[in-house]
């Protein structure tokens, strides 16, 4: 594991509570492991750092455009979701920092996703307590709302499911069907592999805990795969 000052150096912040940027790395898993650490884990932090993201987020939104309120939601949503979190966590390297149960460890995937969007929220709320809003929001207009661009330019903000049947009608003329290929897990916690198919055609596989969020994730594998986006 590299030593925080390592990413201290990467954001050009010190922090003065030392303790305050560990914790915000420490996963819960972790201390089941290890009961001599003196310190919390990272969800009290992850809760105040989502605020502080999403005031951040809303309120640059609100100075910067004229939009209805609809569309700078929509925008809004696309910045603060996991998936973007865990994308700037882990180009910031935040994978060499988190502090993890051995089982924990070995998840990758969308588990691992979750964990990394999640210690991105906490190292926000650190930052915001150790140093402040002002920090705080300059960290998250660079690292974070710098992907908005790129958002508005491929249109991420739309719903994956929505933008998918578009652009399949305006280029393929079909509409994309889904269908479950794989179900698994206990009532409480399911598990689905859904495909989206145009014309009987499996272009993308998506997986998730609901059949909602599985087809998402197809229709967003699929843009990516037929490079609609």
């Amino acid at each position: 594991m590299k030593k925080f000052s390592a990413l201290e150096k990467e954001i050009g912040v010190e922090f003065t509570d030392k303790s305050l940027l560990k914790q915000a790395f420490i996963h819960r898993s972790y201390l089941n492991e290890h009961p001599e650490v003196k310190l919390n884990h990272n969800e009290r932090l992850e809760f105040l750092g989502d605020a502080v993201l999403e005031l951040a987020v809303t309120e640059y939104l609100f100075n910067k455009y004229s939009n209805p309120e609809g569309e700078l939601t929509s925008w809004r949503a696309a910045l603060v979701n996991s998936k973007l979190l865990s994308k700037v966590a882990d180009e910031l390297s935040f994978n060499d920092y988190i502090l993890l149960s051995k089982g924990e460890q070995k998840d990758e995937g969308k588990a691992r996703q979750f964990i990394l969007a999640n210690a991105m929220e906490a190292f926000i709320g650190a930052l915001y307590l150790d140093k402040g809003m002002d920090p705080a929001e300059s960290f998250i207009l660079e690292y974070i709302v710098k992907e908005l661009p790129i958002i508005l330019e491929k249109k991420l903000y739309r719903d994956p499911k929505s933008l998918f049947q578009e652009i399949a009608q305006e280029k393929a003329g079909v509409t994309p069907t889904y269908e479950v290929l794989e179900e698994s897990g206990p009532d409480h916690d399911k598990l689905f592999i859904i495909g989206a198919y145009l014309d009987e055609k499996l272009v993308a596989k998506g997986e998730g805990s609901s059949k909602q969020e599985a087809q998402e994730e197809a229709a967003r594998l699929a843009l990516e795969k037929k490079k609609w986006i």
